[in-house]
């Protein structure tokens, strides 16, 4: 079984290896845990992703923004508590996420880091969480990452002689990137920092973002018939999260979505997030030659990922092709987005990893990059020079529907490839081997039960241990509340 093998998937017990850096955590959309005048009203935890959904819709009325927010607080009571720990997501906006507990374990497994104590913050740390309001914009998080990081700097600059000439160093998930880069380069912190490292950050924006905006949620859930359309559309966040490149379709080519109108899309947060990219494009530190700090974008690739739209009868269609092309990604963000538009796509400081948008965190390709960046020793390429697998899900589900899965797979050699289906606790239920067909590798799971579901694919048999697998996920709707 795949689940058997995977602790050999991770690196092993090893000495600590000492940073004297500050590490900052950043966590992408949707990726911390918010509370309301102290009681919690986006803090999901294993095995109860469906009440969290459900909740979070009974609050939306309070949680939806003032439309002329910009890059201000709403005052409204709702502030940020801590990285989230467990899988999460909120379907129509963005995509789910595996948490951040893995990473964190890791990270404090593999280096001599003091953890910050969230009873005691101001004592001294260097690795630091920075959890945020993601219904906000990048540029009010950022300001308030500034806030956070320089004292926590210079306090444990101050701890020792030998910690004098610590920096900052941040490890940014999705969304977090962005909200770093501005930090970085309109906010002076480029003058504190000395590496940036981005897993699955959408640089250039992503047309996931474009689809839930115009779309909304596609099949209404529970009782509440629960559409996250008008909070979405309240967000100058996921505004922020829309393309900046070429990708709708047009009569003369593909143009992008700046001066076209949206159906049921503001404008104005539209312009604002162009602005956004705008002014992250003009300066130099975003991987240019003249950068202050290093940047290390990671990628995530083999992924089907929509990467061109086009407008039809007021709804977003997508395409996994540009041009013709078929570049892939993180099944969320394109691979031509998830770097800085000041980096060519041949640069040597691009990484890649082929797993989806939810898990690239924690992959081991990703893992292995870290170790290498944040130590400034040869990276290994553990997880780069194996077999790339490719897998799609249904996000989505009525209940009663089967679970198809999808994969294909690149190898010098024939590859049989094998599907968990775990519950949301992590327990291995089912397991398909994929069979052959025209559209690649396949397998169909019986009808699941209401809740949310994790697919692993990898290899089947004796290379299993050599592969690392790929997690997708899909969210069942409960009996008699899907539309």
């Amino acid at each position: 079984m795949l689940s058997t093998l995977l602790p050999r998937l991770m690196p092993g017990k090893a000495e600590p290896l000492v940073l004297r850096d500050l590490v900052v955590v950043v966590p992408g959309i949707l990726g911390s845990t918010l509370a309301r005048d102290g009681k919690e009203v986006w803090a999901p935890t294993a095995g109860a992703i469906w009440p969290a959904i459900t909740s979070f819709g009974a609050s939306l009325e309070g949680l939806t923004l003032p439309s002329n927010l910009g890059d201000d607080h709403p005052n409204d009571g709702v502030e940020p508590l801590a990285l989230m720990p467990d899988l999460h997501l909120l379907p129509g906006l963005w995509t789910a996420n595996i948490g951040y507990d893995r990473l964190m374990h890791w990270l404090t497994q593999r280096f001599s880091l003091a953890l910050v104590d969230p009873q005691q913050p101001s004592r001294p740390c260097n690795l630091l969480p920075f959890p945020y309001d993601w219904r906000l914009s990048c540029r009010y998080n950022a300001r308030r990452l500034k806030t956070v990081v320089e004292p926590a700097l210079e306090r444990w600059r101050a701890v020792d002689a030998a910690n004098r000439e610590a920096r900052l160093v941040f490890i940014c998930h999705s969304m977090g990137g962005l909200v770093a880069r501005w930090y970085l380069e309109q906010e002076g912190g480029a003058a504190h920092t000395r590496k940036l490292i981005t897993i699955g950050t959408p640089h250039r924006g992503a047309v996931e973002a474009l689809r839930h905006l115009v779309n909304g949620v596609e099949k209404s859930l529970g009782p509440l018939r629960l559409d996250l359309t008008a909070f979405a559309r309240s967000m100058p966040s996921a505004h922020q999260l829309l393309p900046q490149y070429a990708c709708l379709e047009a009569a003369t080519g593909l143009e992008p979505i700046s001066g076209r109108a949206l159906p049921g899309v503001n404008p104005a947060l539209v312009a604002d997030a162009a602005a956004f990219h705008a002014a992250l494009d003009a300066t130099p530190d975003g991987g240019g030659s003249e950068a202050t700090y290093d940047i290390h974008p990671i990628v995530g690739t083999r992924q089907p990922t929509p990467t061109t739209a086009r407008l039809v009868e007021e709804r977003i269609e997508t395409s996994e092709a540009i041009e013709g092309a078929f570049e892939g990604g993180d099944g969320t963000v394109p691979r031509l987005s998830a770097s800085p538009r000041a980096l060519r796509p041949d640069d040597p400081r691009l990484r890649y990893a082929p797993d989806q948008h939810m898990g690239l965190h924690s992959h081991r390709a990703v893992l292995d990059e870290l170790e290498g960046v944040l130590t400034a020793r040869p990276v290994i390429h553990r997880g780069l020079a194996v077999p790339e697998i490719g897998v799609r899900v249904e996000s989505l589900l009525v209940f009663g529907e089967p679970l198809r899965v999808w994969a294909d797979v690149v190898a010098e050699e024939p590859l049989g490839l094998m599907a968990e289906l775990l519950e949301e606790s992590g327990r291995v239920v089912d397991q398909r081997k994929l069979r052959l067909e025209e559209s690649g590798q396949v397998c169909v799971f019986k009808p699941p039960r209401a809740g949310v579901w994790r697919v692993r694919v990898g290899a089947a048999g004796a290379r299993a241990a050599l592969v690392p697998p790929v997690t997708a996920l899909s969210l069942v709707c409960p009996a008699g509340e899907a539309a």
